[in-house]
């Protein structure tokens, strides 16, 4: 044992951690090593960071702490106790991770023991001193102690994905049923034999808990279901609630749904509210499938979980440099797709790869929560390959990436939740932070980025305008009317429904899907678009104009969208479940945008006079309440003259998908946002700001964007403050088409793809395939094996590279 000599003088520095204090003893702050690696992990008794064998030198080299604990973690395996005989398998009877009746994270994982054993570490020299140790100072002892007690950041994290913080059968109480009016109408409803009374469905049967209505549910994405009388109903009398016939069982639950929230709820009251009706739930039992039910049914019966996992294949498992596996946090799959996409571009390996010692050597003071530190941990654990072993039933060991997790959902409404979320959301997520943490360095996402070009002319007037944005994806609509096998998909509906209403299912083996050209959903992104409502500058009024998209540049990475998620009329969400016939390599010349052409004439500068859009405050409120984004409302009333909710409802429904859906809206014709570029500034403002240390672009693009004044200039450069360095503007901006964006040629091939199994983006799982070496590799988690059969016809996001 060392001398406590080497303890004495850094006595002074060891701190106690208070009861709310983080510590990161689960996992290393800059790679993947955990007390179950072979050397352990070091926890500094002065910032209770936790560092691996190979920063530790470093960190004390930055900082002078020199005083850890070290924690090594010995794992011994459980022998499995002898089968009798494969038992039952388990039913899955709700939407939920790590509940009774849940998917079991845990199934087919052998068992251990585990013993950790602890040491006090003083560098420079790795003295040691055994741990439980009385002769050690009495500041060390309470630290140590203080670091074994504390619940790590790490573990609270884990134990949320695995506790069942998704659970798909979760209910609000509704806000209607402590309250909820019953009709004194005389209606009583039978024990059975019940029907629609506006249709002849006996199934999928709604009774209004307000006037006894007895109605259907609504049609499903894939046309079974009701006719949707329920919704219809409610729309007409307003009355909320309804239970699904069938449901409801003896203890008093059963399925309800308040069409006013929009959403499944609990109605504790819900066994009173059916005596109203001379129902009496004693003498009830369940017959009917209840929504959760019907939910697995469909992500099933489609049959895409089989196909884009290869589940009918022998699979053969990889490991190795970038054939590092993720293990899934709760519903991280979405995450876990988009990362190992990313990381297959040399852009990001490059700068959080090959650049994560520089990243790692400034040793911020708050590594967990540092963006670039955490994704350049996540870079080097999933392309290094030191964290790629192969592992038990096809799955590795892979890494666990809690701290990145929390790091790039911070402060988002969706993300910070353990559901599921729309991947193509997240990337556009990611993209934007990697933006906003590329100040003064390169942006790796610029090997995605390319301009949009949008050509607009007048119908009457024939003058055009050209206005030009840059994206980092590419959307493509999936006609299904282009379908190539139109008459079996026809003839297999036919089939489904003949075998439904005799109370049979056809096998998922047997699902027709649509099959859909490539080109077909080429086609549809070209076609001209009208535009209703357009202010012509050359007449001074508005008029219809007509509008085509193409690209000004073409990056070295193109990633491309389907549009498969959609809203139903019912206002739920909805995946198209199709087949498109996407090509291993493709010719995007058609796309390319040709600029302003000599024969053009321009269409005037709108001036300020144009007149400002007015939409019926009333109507805005309705839509906002319905949860629309504003300057969607806005548009919806805007393109349908303020004529009616129906009408800006069915408009929203139509361009729920578009790309611009959201964005700030600047009715079409009127002087565009970047504009102002063009507005003279008073010198002298502008050298009150560069004197504050803003640059003179920052200063004169604040005081444009607020009518010269300096105090409010001042309040726009902080809220800006994010985006200024990446969008620093010149005094005398030069007009670019390609907005800085780099250009090539057209030709692509398919590098990725990412794909989606289930009925909506709120539910499912993503895994992706990836072109390795030559060979297609899937990414499912923390399964990475060859992949036999890539279902490339059924992805969601493919990511092509430049030939």
């Amino acid at each position: 044992m060392a001398s406590l000599d080497t303890l004495t003088p850094h006595l002074s520095k060891i701190k106690i951690p208070a009861p709310q204090q983080l510590v990161y003893k689960d996992e290393c702050v800059y790679s993947f090593d955990n007390p179950e690696s072979e050397t352990g992990i070091y926890v500094s008794l002065t910032s209770f960071l936790g560092f691996g064998r190979n920063y530790v030198e470093q960190y004390f080299q930055k900082t002078g702490n020199a005083v850890f604990l070290h924690i090594h973690r010995e794992k011994k395996p459980i022998p499995e106790p002898e089968q009798t005989g494969d038992g039952p398998e388990k039913k899955i009877t709700r939407l939920a991770i790590g509940v009774d009746g849940g998917f079991d994270p845990d199934i087919g994982k052998p068992k251990f023991t585990f013993t950790d054993h602890y040491n006090v570490v003083v560098l420079p020299g790795f003295h040691t001193f055994p741990w439980p140790n009385e002769t050690l100072p009495e500041v060390v002892k309470k630290s140590v102690q203080g670091v074994l007690d504390a619940e790590s950041p790490f573990k609270i994290a884990e134990m949320e994905a695995l506790q069942g913080t998704w659970d798909g059968e979760k209910r609000e109480v509704s806000v209607h049923a402590v309250s909820l009016t019953q009709l004194d109408n005389g209606a009583k409803i039978p024990p059975s034999g019940w029907k629609c009374s506006q249709c002849d469905l006996t199934t999928n049967l709604w009774l209004n808990l307000t006037d006894g209505s007895i109605l259907c549910g609504r049609r499903f994405f894939d046309g079974s279901g009701g006719n949707d009388h329920a919704v219809e109903h409610y729309r007409k009398t307003g009355y909320p609630l309804a239970v699904k016939l069938g449901t409801i069982t003896a203890e008093g639950k059963g399925d309800v749904y308040s069409y006013a929230e929009d959403d499944m709820v609990e109605d504790p009251y819900l066994a009173e509210h059916l005596k109203h009706f001379g129902i009496n739930v004693q003498q009830l039992q369940k017959t009917e499938k209840s929504m959760v039910e019907l939910e697995l049914e469909l992500n099933r019966r489609t049959g895409e979980w089989n196909t884009l996992q290869e589940s009918g294949t022998e699979l053969r498992p990889l490991h190795g440099p970038a054939l590092t596996g993720l293990n899934n946090l709760g519903n991280s799959c979405y995450i876990n797709s988009v990362v190992q996409v990313l990381f297959r571009m040399p852009d990001f390996v490059r700068r959080y790869v090959e650049g994560a010692p520089e990243i790692f050597s400034t040793f911020p003071e708050d590594p967990a929560n540092d963006f670039d530190v955490q994704t350049a941990k996540l870079g080097v654990g999933l392309v290094s390959g030191r964290y790629s072993f192969p592992g038990t039933e096809g799955a590795q060991q892979g890494v666990s990436a809690h701290m990145y997790r929390r790091v790039v959902a911070r402060g988002h409404p969706e993300f910070t939740t353990k559901r599921q979320q729309d991947a193509h959301e997240f990337y556009l997520h990611l993209l934007t932070l990697v933006e906003r943490h590329s100040r003064h360095r390169s942006n790796p996402a610029d090997c995605l980025k390319f301009a949009v070009e949008d050509r607009i002319q007048c119908t009457e007037s024939l003058g055009v305008r050209y206005t030009h944005r840059a994206e980092h994806h590419l959307p493509f609509p999936v006609p299904v009317a282009a379908a190539t096998n139109a008459t079996q998909v026809r003839e297999y509906e036919a089939r489904r429904a003949q075998a439904e209403a005799s109370g049979q299912r056809l096998d998922s083996s047997q699902t027709v899907r649509p099959h859909i050209p490539f080109q077909a959903c080429l086609d549809s992104f070209m076609k001209e678009e009208l535009v209703e409502q357009f202010f012509s500058s050359a007449l001074n009024k508005k008029v219809t104009a007509r509008k085509i998209t193409r690209l000004a540049t073409f990056p070295d990475y193109l990633l491309i969208q389907l549009k498969k998620f959609t809203i139903k009329e019912d206002w739920t969400p909805a995946k198209l479940d199709v087949a498109v016939e996407m090509p291993w390599e493709v010719d995007l010349g058609c796309l390319r945008g040709r600029g302003r052409q000599p024969d053009e004439t321009l269409l005037p500068e709108a001036t300020p006079e144009t007149p400002a859009p007015v939409y019926n405050e009333e109507l805005l409120s309705q839509l906002l309440s319905m949860g629309f984004p504003v300057e969607a409302c806005k548009k919806s009333l805007y393109f349908t003259n303020n004529s009616g909710i129906e009408a800006a409802s069915n408009w929203l429904m139509e361009h729920m998908t578009d790309w611009d859906f959201a964005n700030k809206f600047e009715p079409p014709g009127s002087q565009p946002s970047g504009a102002t570029a063009n507005i003279p500034v008073d010198e002298t403002s502008v050298e009150q700001i560069t004197s504050m240390g803003f640059t003179s672009g920052q200063a004169v693009r604040a005081l444009r964007s607020t009518e010269g004044d300096v105090g409010r200039a001042l309040d726009w450069i902080f809220s800006h403050a994010d985006q200024l360095d990446a969008e620093d503007l010149p005094v005398a901006p030069v007009q670019d088409r390609t907005l800085g964006c780099r250009d090539g040629p057209e030709k692509y091939k398919l590098v990725a793809f990412i794909s989606h199994m289930g009925t909506s983006t709120m539910v499912g799982h993503y895994v992706c395939h990836i072109l390795h070496e030559g060979r297609w590799v899937i990414f499912n988690d923390n399964k990475v094996a060859l992949s036999e059969n890539p279902p490339k016809d059924l992805g969601y996001l493919y990511l092509y590279e430049r030939l």
